[in-house]
């Protein structure tokens, strides 16, 4: 078992930036690749950043490349999610995810096996 707790989420001007961060604990961290989603109540959780346990790889979501950078520190098991340039339609609740490293970096929610609780995001206009 995984434990992950996001925080760093909040209110902030378009334009503004957030790093989001997300402590792992209870198993090894690893051998876990980590993922950051995104959700709108009632829509579905949509793909932002996944990084490889090595750190070597990143991926990300369309709407944020350019703007998003996801990185690690396993030393600290932490993930974050540096989030600049942040405009109205960011506003979500982040959830970060692990996912075993003995299965390739993946991008979709149900390829993950542990989820955080979420910390919202606002981004005022």
């Amino acid at each position: 078992q995984v434990q992950l707790v996001e925080s760093g989420g909040g209110l902030v001007q378009a334009g503004g930036s957030l790093r989001l961060s997300c402590a792992a604990s209870g198993r090894t961290f690893i051998p876990y690749h980590m993922g950051w989603f995104r959700q709108v109540p009632g829509k579905e959780r949509e793909f932002v950043a996944a990084i490889s346990w090595s750190g070597t790889t990143t991926y990300y979501g369309d709407s944020v490349k350019g703007r998003f950078t996801i990185s690690r520190e396993n030393a600290k098991n932490t993930v974050y999610l540096q989030m600049n340039s942040l405009k109205p339609e960011d506003t979500r609740v982040y959830y970060c995810a692990a996912r075993r490293s003995s299965y390739p970096l993946a991008v979709r929610r149900t390829e993950y096996d542990y989820w955080g609780q979420g910390t919202q995001v606002t981004v005022s206009s």
